[in-house]
C-alpha cells in the first residue's frame, strides 16, 4: 500500500500537471463516478487544486466538486501526454481527467504521477498540450462536495498529517500523548498506523520510525515516555520529509539518511530493519526479528537489543 510519501509526490505532481488547467475529457468505468458526470459534467471544470492527506488524495474541481481517491495495495496515478501508450492495460484503468494548456513537463516521459516528481522541471520548455490523467487499479474513489465530504467521508477524521504545513513535533506528541491516555493498552505500532492519531505512515515508516526512536514497537503506549514520543515523532517527520524533497526517486530510504540513492539499490539496503528479518542489525549486530501485530496482521520488523520490550 502507497505510504503518505508517494501520496504526498503523487499530489504535487498532479498539481504541476493539471493545477489551474480547464477538463478537456472525463471518463470513468465507475458506475457512481459517471452518475456524478452525467448530472453534472466534469468536462469544462477548471482544476483548483491537488493535495494529499495522509494516504487520500483530493482533486477539487471548480463548482464544488472534489475527487477523493484512495490507492489501497496497488492503485497509482500515471500522467501521459494525449496520445501516448498508456503503461498499463486499458482494463486497469479507472478515472482518466484530460486537461490542456501550458506544461513545463517534459515530452518523452510515461511515468507514474509519483515517478514524475522526481524530474527537474525548472529548464524543461512550456507548451502548450493535452496531458491526461489516469487511474489503475484504485477501488476507493468517489465524487464530494465540501459539504459531503466533511459530513460522509473518512478524511476529517484524519490525524494531522505528517507532511503537513501544519505539522510539528509537539503537535504530533500531543496526539500521542492523547492515545496513550485514551487507550493506554495500545502498541506503539499500532498507534503509528493509525491514522486518526498521525496521517501518512505506513508499515514500512512503522518499523523503521520505531527502530530510529530506540522504541519496541510491541510496548504498550502507557510505558512509553514525553521524550520517546518525541523520539517516534522526529523520526516520522525526517524520514518522510526526506523522501519527498525534490529531486528525489521514488524508492523510499531511511538507512542513508536524507540523501536518496540509486533506484537500483536492493530493498534491504535502503532500510534498518523493514524486511530484514534474520539479518543483522546495522548498529548492534542482533538479528533482526518479524512479527505479524495488530488486528490487521501487519508485518513488524525489530532489533531485540536496540528496542528492548522493556521500557529504560
Amino acid at each position: 500500500m502507497p505510504e503518505g510519501d508517494t501520496i504526498y509526490r503523487t499530489a504535487r505532481t498532479l498539481q504541476k500537471a493539471m493545477g489551474g488547467k480547464v477538463v478537456t475529457a472525463f471518463e470513468t468505468g465507475l458506475a457512481k463516478l459517471a452518475a456524478v458526470d452525467d448530472e453534472s459534467p466534469i468536462v469544462g471544470r477548471t482544476v483548483e487544486r491537488v493535495e494529499a492527506r495522509g494516504k487520500w488524495c483530493l482533486i477539487f474541481f471548480s463548482g464544488d466538486l472534489i475527487l477523493v481517491t484512495h490507492m489501497l495495495m496497488s492503485g497509482s496515478w500515471h500522467i501521459y501526454r494525449v496520445g501516448e501508450r498508456w503503461k498499463l492495460p486499458r482494463r486497469m484503468m479507472r478515472i482518466v481527467v484530460r486537461v490542456g494548456g501550458a506544461s513545463v513537463f517534459p515530452t518523452h516521459a510515461r511515468k507514474d504521477a509519483h515517478e514524475w516528481a522526481t524530474q527537474d522541471v525548472g529548464s524543461a520548455t512550456r507548451d502548450v498540450v493535452e496531458y491526461e490523467a489516469v487511474l489503475f487499479n484504485a477501488q476507493v474513489a468517489e465524487f464530494y462536495t465540501a459539504r459531503t465530504l466533511e459530513r460522509n467521508s473518512q478524511v476529517p477524521k484524519l490525524g494531522l498529517d505528517v507532511l503537513s504545513e501544519g505539522f510539528s513535533v509537539e503537535r504530533g506528541v500531543q496526539a500521542l500523548r492523547e492515545r496513550a491516555a485514551s487507550h493506554p493498552d495500545d502498541e506503539v505500532g499500532v498507534v503509528l498506523l493509525n491514522q486518526r492519531v498521525m496521517a501518512g505512515l505506513g508499515n514500512v515508516y512503522k518499523s523503521e520510525v520505531a527502530f530510529a526512536a530506540g522504541v519496541n514497537p510491541f510496548r504498550a503506549m502507557r510505558t512509553i515516555t514525553e521524550r520517546e514520543m518525541e523520539a517516534l515523532v522526529e523520526a516520522a517527520r525526517k524520514y518522510m520529509t526526506a523522501n519527498v524533497a525534490e529531486g528525489t526517486s521514488e524508492q523510499m530510504v531511511t538507512y542513508t539518511g536524507p540523501r536518496r540513492t540509486t533506484r537500483a539499490m536492493d530493498h534491504g539496503a535502503r532500510m534498518w530493519v523493514y524486511r530484514r528479518q534474520g539479518e543483522e542489525c546495522r548498529r548492534c549486530g542482533a538479528a533482526i526479528l518479524m512479527r505479524k501485530q495488530g488486528v490487521q496482521v501487519r508485518s513488524t520488523y525489530w532489533c531485540p537489543v536496540c528496542q528492548p520490550l522493556e521500557a529504560g
